[in-house]
């Protein structure tokens, strides 16, 4: 594999991008080797759907599109990145505060943590801001054969 893979797609800030975000990342990494069905596919699915949301919902409709950045480095490190244009950062929630949303970076923090990663919340140049995990990677490798068999 290259010592470097990116993708990038931009998509608008509507509910159904969502969805399509979801499904990009997992068909890029796919792609790059990642078996669909594995713990961190399903893992990066559910991040994911929470950046891309989060870019929908907590923009106001002041953010037309969000766009999401994919990179592998070396076969070692991948990177999550989802773009708007709307400045105010994710704020933290304090544990008391009773809402029916606002978890969503809690949810990202916490799976990100989970597989040895970690999340960050950078400004855009332009004013907006990038939220984005950075996660090892490890690909499972192709099944051997046992020793001294041949496959048919």
């Amino acid at each position: 594999m290259a010592d470097h893979l990116e993708a990038s797609v931009i998509l608008p800030s509507d509910p159904a991008s969502v969805r399509a975000a979801r499904s990009y990342v997992v068909d890029t990494l796919v792609e790059w080797g990642l078996p669909s069905d594995s713990d961190v596919a399903h893992t990066v699915r559910l991040i994911v759907s929470e950046l891309a949301t989060n870019a929908v919902q907590h923009t106001f409709g002041q953010s037309p599109t969000f766009t999401v950045d994919l990179a592998l480095d070396r076969d070692e490190r991948l990177r999550i990145g989802v773009t708007d244009s709307h400045p105010r950062l994710p704020k933290r929630l304090p544990a008391a505060v009773q809402q029916d949303n606002g978890r969503g970076l809690v949810i990202i923090r916490w799976l990100t943590a989970e597989c040895g990663g970690k999340l960050r919340v950078r400004p855009t140049r332009a004013g907006g801001k990038t939220v984005s995990i950075e996660l090892p990677w490890a690909v499972p490798a192709e099944p051997a054969t046992a020793a001294g068999q041949q496959e048919p």
